[in-house]
Formats: C-alpha cells, sequence, structure tokens
C-alpha cells in the first residue's frame, strides 16, 4: 500500500489501504495532558475477566468485523463494535480526538497524524508490550523499524515504538501469461520483454501515473538499482542522508528511458491507478508493476492468465528487498484499558489472524504461518515470504517527509513527459527532505 492506491492509497497517503482504525473504551478518559510513560510493572498480557466494550472505527479494511470476531472468540467478554470513518477526514479528525477528552484506545497508525502525536505525548510507546508480548519475535522486524522513532517523530527506525502491523502488503510485477510465456528472471530479460510486445504492437506496461504507481514503478527499480541502506536511511530520516545517489540515477533514467522507448501507454500521466488495474485486467497491457492488494481483482478477471514477480535484480539473483507497507496501529496514551488493546495488536500477529489477513487480500503479519494460498495470491505468499523473514521490505518513498508525495508524484509525471531531468527530480525530492529533517 506508499504501504501509501497502496494499499489503495499506499503509506497511508497513497498505499493504500488506509484503514482508519480507533478502538475506544466505553467509558470516556477525562483530561486533555498526555499522563506519564507506561512502566513495565504497568504492563499485563492477561485480559481481565470483566466486559470491556471496545469502538473500532475504520476506513477501508482489512477484513475488520473477521479479526474482531476472532478476537472475541479468544476473548468473549471483549466485545469491540466496528465503527466507519471516511479517509479523506482521518488525520484532522484523529489529531482532535486523541487531543480530546475522549481519546480512541487505539488508532490507525498515519505519518500525518503522528509526527504530532507522538512528540505531543497522545500516543504510547509499545516497547513494554513488545517486551512482554515478545513482539520482535512475530512481526517481521523490517516492519516495525518503520513504526519506531524518536518523540520527535523524524527519524524512524530508532527510539519508541509507536505502532505495529495489522496487515502487510508489497509491490511486483503482475504479467500477462497470454502474452508473456514466463516471468522475466532479470532487468535485462524483464526490458527485453517490454521491447518484444512493443515490436509486436502490444502495450508493454500499463501505468497509472495520476495517483502513486508512477513512483511504485520508480521505486521498484530504485529496490535494485543499489545499496537498501541508503534508501532506508533516507526514508529513516538518518542525519546526512540524501537521495542523490548513483542507485537512485540509475533507476529514475531507466525509467526515463522506458518512456522514450514507449513501454508506457500515452496518458499515462493522467491515468487514475484504478484505471491502470482494470486496463491490464483487460488484456490491454502484458505487464502491471502494483501490490497485492489488486491480486483479488485480477485472478477474477484474468484466471489463470495472469502472474506476479518481484521486480527482477540487474544479475538475476532472487530479490532481496521489496517495497510494502503496513496497516498498523497505536495506542492512545489516554487509554483506560491499555492491556486490552495491546492484546488486539498482539492478536493480529496470531496464526488465526494471519488466515483472515490473507483472504482478505492482505499478506499476513505471520509470514510462516501456513495460509494455504493457491492460485495468484499463493504466487505472491509464495515470493513475498523469503524477502519479509529477511527484513527485506523497504518502506514507500512518501514517508520521508509530509510532503515528499506532492514531489514525487508530479516529478514522474514530469519524467515521463520529458519535461524534468533526472537531477532535477531528485533535487526536488531532497529539497523536501532537506525541508523537514534539516541538512
Amino acid at each position: 500500500m506508499h504501504m501509501t492506491t497502496p494499499p489503495r492509497r499506499h503509506a497511508l497517503v497513497a498505499l493504500g489501504v488506509t484503514a482508519a482504525l480507533a478502538l475506544t473504551a466505553c467509558a470516556g478518559t477525562g483530561g486533555t495532558s498526555a499522563p506519564a510513560p507506561v512502566k513495565q510493572a504497568d504492563v499485563s498480557t492477561t485480559i481481565p475477566s470483566d466486559p470491556v466494550t471496545l469502538t473500532l472505527a475504520y476506513s477501508n479494511d482489512p477484513p475488520t468485523q473477521l479479526l474482531i470476531d476472532g478476537f472475541k472468540k479468544k476473548h468473549p467478554n471483549v466485545t469491540i463494535k466496528p465503527q466507519m470513518t471516511p479517509f479523506n477526514d482521518y488525520i484532522k479528525s484523529i489529531k482532535l480526538a486523541m487531543s480530546g477528552d475522549a481519546a480512541p484506545d487505539i488508532a490507525q497508525y498515519n505519518p500525518g497524524a503522528m509526527n504530532t502525536l507522538v512528540p505531543a505525548g497522545l500516543i504510547l510507546d509499545l516497547n513494554p508490550w513488545a517486551k512482554a508480548y515478545g513482539w520482535t519475535g512475530k512481526f517481521p522486524p523490517s516492519t516495525l523499524e518503520i513504526l519506531s522513532s524518536d518523540k520527535t517523530a523524524k527519524q524512524f527506525g530508532t527510539g519508541g515504538l509507536y505502532a505495529v502491523p495489522g496487515g502487510l502488503s508489497v509491490v511486483g510485477v503482475y504479467y500477462n501469461k497470454t502474452m508473456v510465456k514466463e516471468a522475466p528472471k532479470s532487468l535485462p530479460e524483464f526490458e527485453a520483454a517490454l521491447q518484444k510486445v512493443k515490436d509486436s504492437g502490444g502495450n508493454p506496461l500499463s501505468l497509472g501515473a495520476l495517483q502513486v504507481g508512477g513512483f511504485h514503478l520508480w521505486n521498484a527499480l530504485l529496490n535494485v538499482t543499489g545499496d537498501m541502506a541508503d534508501y532506508r536511511g533516507w526514508v529513516y530520516g538518518k542525519p546526512g542522508s540524501t537521495i542523490e545517489t548513483d542507485a537512485a540515477r540509475k533507476a529514475t533514467e531507466t525509467l526515463t528511458n522506458w518512456a522514450k522507448k514507449g513501454y508506457f501507454p500515452e496518458g499515462a500521466s493522467a491515468t487514475a491507478d484504478p484505471d491502470a488495474l482494470a486496463n491490464f485486467a483487460k488484456g490491454r497491457s502484458a505487464f502491471l508493476v502494483t501490490g497485492n492488494w489488486g491480486a483479488t481483482a485480477l485472478e477474477k478477471d484474468l484466471g489463470k492468465d495472469v502472474g506476479f514477480f518481484l521486480m527482477p535484480t540487474p544479475s538475476g539473483e532472487p530479490a532481496k528487498v521489496a517495497s510494502g507497507a503496513s496497516v498498523a496501529y497505536a495506542i492512545s496514551a489516554k487509554s483506560k484499558h491499555p492491556n486490552v488493546a495491546a492484546a488486539f495488536l498482539d492478536y493480529l500477529s496470531s496464526p488465526e489472524a494471519a488466515k483472515i489477513e490473507f483472504d482478505g487480500g492482505f499478506m499476513p503479519v505471520d509470514t510462516k504461518a501456513e495460509v494455504g494460498g493457491e492460485g495468484l495470491r499463493g504466487e505472491i505468499a509464495t515470493v513475498f515470504a523469503p524477502v519479509a523473514q529477511a527484513n527485506g521490505i523497504v518502506p514507500f518513498p512518501d514517508y520521508a517527509s509530509p510532503g515528499m508525495i506532492d514531489k514525487l508524484t508530479p516529478g514522474i509525471q514530469a519524467l515521463i513527459g520529458g519535461k524534468m531531468t533526472t537531477d532535477a527530480f531528485l533535487k526536488s525530492l531532497q529539497e523536501s527532505w532537506d525541508g523537514h529533517h534539516g541538512r
């Protein structure tokens, strides 16, 4: 999901499935100042036997009701009432709600909101529960890194843990098996396949650069052109980081070369992500770069004629990294039931929840769970699991600063249209990063 739509609007601005989850205890919580940090002695993994009623507000899914039902089977005394919250209203509303008198117990983690909620002390550092439940062994490390930050919420991968994932996503390449007989094993093979489709009069790659599809493609190329430590450091806000690297230049030049060679359809910059997916589903292109959130619809339309692979490396070695995101949840510092809320978060890493998450179109948090995947989604799970288990899931680039998406989307459009150079594009991204983090 940039992840941002990625899902459908990934990375919580762009990936996409951005469920606005909030579990609110029936009893109100008074006061507007942030309570003192939770002490390890206050943490318990035992759910009290007394009835507890929680309200769950969300926008889009993971399969919310089924996860609620699964948790209730384990804890019959806990009632969770789901409520839908429109995504476009979420950031503004959650900022107000978390600072108000009746703050939700659990809230969908969103960088656009958390960059003020974390510094204000309005969401809990979950490290005490991570220690109690052993979350570092239950959640893929890379998914926890991006949800950890310093108290300014500007540098990720360090400091407190402010959320945990409830469903994962991964970006890769879908291909039409009637147009391309087998998945390319290397980047040169992929480029040769694109050219072959072009030479035959077909459309090589469906692209929705009006939204996030353009920079998903750029990010996928960047994953295989250089050292991900540099990229991770940049997204995480590590001091002194830059995107003006040889790897980023190579990825950007590859994208612009593909545009010059006619691998993208005319009007790609004015094409929305759902339209790009629909064009691929109708057999109008050989390839589509997007996330696993498109699998259910594509399998329905194309059946056994659609396959999936991660962006191949130049050498042909198996991909070690892939872009992805998670639907993740934080606990309010005002919650009267933080241990109950944490128990629900822990449930999201269970084998039972993994099956629900997978059937609902997500990659499961428990990457080793037997989910019984077949067909296209089984293919995706097969290539996703080893990358996730090896800490190879990298965040989308719009995580790097609050205004980054406003540089990425028009920048990719300008590159495709030949109106921006590689250096100017990367400079614009770095300027956004410097404006937020300093240099």
